[in-house]
């Protein structure tokens, strides 16, 4: 196929972006085949919620995914990047409550099933929404095979694991001290609470022992608590204690007897060494209340009010209530100290509102036995490999110091729990569908966290629980997932142990771990800073390839990732460059068809060089793709393209396609074809859009550039020789240009040079090539040899193998010169005594690789040699001044 049409003068990202994906999508690009002759790949996408827009962060995720697949696909990969999203029940629940709220309704105004079906209707809307978005992004997802995790399929694989996890004992029901959130009236498991730094008090008591003027004191954050005390705990080797234990004291205000017990929980050296147990209010207490029987009083409602057996503060709000509460100790004068005191406490990640440690009936996951099939697995071969590996340990800390996990949630949308009460007995029963006197039963009216389908996302979405699902078969376990750190415990951890428990296989080999996108200051973006970006703002503004090459080349993995406008509109400027670049050589490219491209006619010296250095470049992008390091592969194209290409070959490659020599012209044409074909395909993980718009309209075989082949290294063109010549040649020519940007003689002015050598090989290979020098430095007239005699007053430049000589007389200044020269030789005699010491060093010598210590060797010679170049030019110019 042959070039049809010409690239429009200027870039517009918008032009090219928008029909594009569209092309795509009607071409089955995306589309896994399921093709036996190919190897599988599969990546499943960490699914959004379905409460709004996509943020930075998700653009970021989704962008590295979908250079990982396009680039699989490329290599001949049977590619499934499988899409999907997420329920979110606390968030989605809460927005749609908000939004009635706004019609001053509640979800009780409409009942649950009413309700549920109102949710179903946002959950449509903004899925759409977030395609649109996974569309301007340019995400390569299967949509043939898009889930949801309350679609049928995965929820059939929830009830699944529930069942089986309740069968062997690992799920069960019992009451618990658990994170309450007051505003969304759920339950939260460990971490979705999030911890903070807040300014409190310390509330120091007295409460008086029965039958005794004695008094023992105890300190506390949360007074309002101590209406629900039922014990005071002091440690059992206490010695100002052990007279007082099994005693009782009066619990002030509400007038209840209550017992001094002992127990090892409590610490002899922290406040008075004797401690309020509130067993239906603090996990540690609850834990001490087990050990000796006590009773558990709850004194708060679910909303955070206080209850009945709060007494007369019956009705309160938690927080009002303290007030009141401190407020009738002081006047008992039971209170007798409040102290500033800094701790930390827990708020819902959800709500923001202050987490309630709270006694309820919950369902929970018995987790150490999964947790220890998790550890196990990364202490063999087939370990998940964590990239960075560091995380590994984050990974298993959390891992090895497991708590229960609590799995019931107080929402209407979610995965209602399979559990039925029997109205009479109590009878649990648990199963797929209800039993069959249904009329006597009633089903928990509880759904499960989020979290607990999501951890199924890797497998539910393949087709388990049916084992027998081609999808299952064929592309699980997946190769790797992409998600942040900030959820390695929510998700990855869960995905892992119930990947083992279900499958006997871990859910991905590899997972790629980022950090968060932050604004440019550092800080977290936050609605409360307003300092959030839209990603479809910047891809508006920039377009999403702009957008996409900042996100993957801003940082290294496992790293927070900064956010700056102007880096992002660098990245356009590197796509214009691009277009330009390109459009220039579809200008030049004439008739050329795809099979007319022929690179084994005789190839000028920059041919040679720039196809070495696209050996080269293949070669780095490909190692650092594959290794996840987008930024250095990034980094070592953009250098590619903008240096070698764009700055030099394509200068140079203006001298035969201006020139009246065919056969020239017609080898241009095909290096130029060849070299920005196989660029562009690099490129076009990073760069869908633009790449696929160019690569349309160069000779090409093939209908879309998301299907070509990943270029490879070609070693029939790669010449090392020629490229060290090359680098000699422009060496030269930016020796020159620095020369005369110094003394501010413009490229216009013609100059005379005199290029001086003691290698008449390199004289040789300068003569040969002396064209693009006379072109490049301008002169009026070029003498190379080994025996130049430079003209007394020149400017100088040393390249390796050679001297330059430039005689600016009346433009130059005689002492800046020798001023330059000097700094010059201070940095080689730097050099110098950098590279003698290390060889100098018996430890490097010995230790170091055969090629490391020949390559210190080469430099020290090459080095040495630039520094006598410039102390003899030097004495030259002192001596005629």
């Amino acid at each position: 196929m042959m070039s049809k049409q010409q690239l429009p003068p200027k870039y517009d990202h918008k032009s090219i972006e928008e029909d594009r994906y569209g092309f795509w999508l009607e071409g089955n690009y995306f589309e896994a085949t399921g093709d036996k002759k190919k190897e599988p790949f599969s990546i499943v996408i960490p699914p959004p919620n379905v409460t709004g827009k996509l943020h930075l962060g998700h653009a970021w995720d989704t962008t590295m995914q979908d250079t990982i697949s396009r680039m699989k696909r490329m290599q001949g990969y049977d590619v499934l990047w499988l899409p999907g999203m997420d329920h979110a029940g606390i968030a989605t629940q809460a927005v749609v409550e908000a939004k009635l709220k706004e019609k001053g309704k509640s979800r009780y105004d409409l009942g649950r099933e009413k309700f549920v079906e109102t949710v179903w209707e946002w959950k449509e809307e903004y899925a759409d929404f977030i395609r649109e978005q996974w569309g301007k992004l340019g995400l390569g997802l299967d949509y043939t095979r898009e889930r949801f995790t309350l679609d049928d399929g995965l929820s059939e694989a929830v009830q699944e694991v529930f069942i089986q996890l309740y069968e062997k004992g690992l799920i069960y029901r019992g009451e618990y001290i658990i994170n309450w959130d007051p505003k969304t009236k759920t339950a939260l498991s460990d971490i979705e609470v999030i911890h903070e730094e807040v300014a409190g008090k310390f509330y120091h008591m007295r409460y008086p022992i029965k039958d005794s003027e004695d008094t023992i004191e105890i300190a506390t954050t949360r007074p309002e608590t101590m209406l629900g005390d039922t014990a005071v705990a002091v440690h059992p080797k206490d010695e100002r204690y052990k007279h007082l234990i099994g005693k009782k004291v009066i619990l002030p205000i509400v007038g209840r007897e209550i017992d001094i017990v002992a127990d090892d929980y409590v610490d002899m050296e922290f406040g008075s060494g004797a401690v309020k147990i509130t067993p239906a209010h603090d996990p540690n207490d609850f834990e001490i209340g087990n050990r000796h029987n006590l009773e558990r009083v709850l004194v708060m409602n679910e909303d955070g009010t206080m209850n009945e057996n709060a007494g007369k503060y019956k009705g309160m709000d938690r927080f009002e209530c303290r007030k009141a509460i401190v407020k009738d100790l002081q006047e008992q004068g039971v209170l007798f100290e409040i102290e500033d005191h800094t701790h930390t406490v827990g708020h819902s990640e959800r709500s923001g509102a202050v987490v309630e440690p709270y006694l309820s009936t919950q369902w929970f996951v018995h987790m150490q036995p999964l947790a220890d099939a998790a550890v196990e697995l990364q202490q063999g071969e087939n370990k998940v490999n964590f990239v960075p590996n560091r995380f590994e340990g984050t990974y298993l800390h959390w891992m090895e110091n497991i708590r229960e996990w609590c799995i019931s949630r107080q929402l209407w949308w979610g995965h209602r729990i399979p559990a039925w009460y029997h109205k009479e007995t109590g009878e649990v029963y648990v199963g797929k569908e209800a039993p069959a006197d249904i009329e006597n039963w009633e089903q928990d009216k509880d759904v499960l966290d989020t979290w607990f389908s999501s951890a199924l996302w890797p497998f539910s979405t393949m087709g388990w629980p049916n084992e027998n699902s081609k999808d299952f078969k064929r592309y699980f376990p997946t190769d790797v997932l992409v998600t942040g750190y900030d959820i390695i415990f929510f998700w990855v951890a869960r995905m892992i142990f119930q990947s083992l428990e279900f499958t006997d296989e871990k859910p991905f080999k590899d997972v790629l771990i980022h950090g968060l996108i932050r604004d440019a200051e550092g800080r977290k973006m936050s609605k409360s800073l307003g300092n959030g970006v839209d990603p479809m703002e910047v891809i508006d503004k920039y377009g999403a390839d702009s957008l996409r090459y900042f996100l993957l080349t801003g940082s290294t993995p496992g790293q927070d990732l900064r956010f700056h406008w102007e880096k992002v509109e660098a990245t356009w400027n590197f796509a214009n460059k691009i277009w330009n670049a390109s459009r220039f050589a579809l200008m030049n490219m004439e008739d050329l068809a795809y099979e007319d491209i022929d690179l084994t006619d005789d190839l000028a010296l920059p041919d040679k060089w720039i196809l070495t250095r696209l050996n080269e470049t293949i070669e780095h992008v490909t190692m650092n793709t594959n290794k996840y390091e987008f930024g250095e592969a990034g980094r070592y194209l953009y250098n590619f393209i903008w240096d070698d290409f764009c700055d030099w070959y394509i200068e140079m490659a203006k001298i035969p396609l201006y020139s009246e020599d065919e056969a020239r012209k017609k080898t241009t044409r095909s290096v130029l074809a060849h070299v920005l074909d196989q660029t562009l395909r690099m490129l076009h993980p990073y760069m869908p859009f633009i790449t696929e718009e160019i690569w349309q309209q160069l000779p090409h075989e093939g209908e879309s550039i998301t299907v070509a082949t990943w270029p490879q290294v070609d070693e029939q063109y790669h010449d090392e020789k020629a490229a060290a010549q090359m680098n000699r040649i422009m060496a030269i020519i930016k020796a020159v240009r620095n020369i005369r940007a110094e003394v501010n003689t413009p490229m216009s002015r013609e100059v005379s040079m005199f290029i001086k050598t003691k290698d008449s090989a390199i004289v040789e290979e300068f003569e040969q090539n002396r064209h693009y020098m006379e072109r490049f430095c301008n002169t009026s007239e070029l003498f190379i040899g080994e025996s130049v005699v430079a003209p007394e007053q020149s400017m100088t430049a040393v390249i390796t193998g050679a001297e330059i000589f430039l005689p600016l007389e009346g433009l130059i200044d005689f002492e800046k010169e020798i001023a330059r020269l000097e700094k010059e030789l201070e940095k080689w005699d730097k050099e110098v005594a950098l590279v003698e010491k290390k060889l100098s060093n018996k430890g490097f010598v010995e230790k170091a690789p055969e090629k490391v210590v020949e390559a210190e060797k080469k430099k020290q010679i090459e080095y040495e040699e630039k520094r006598q170049m410039v102390q003899k030019r030097l004495e030259e110019l002192r001596n005629n001044r």
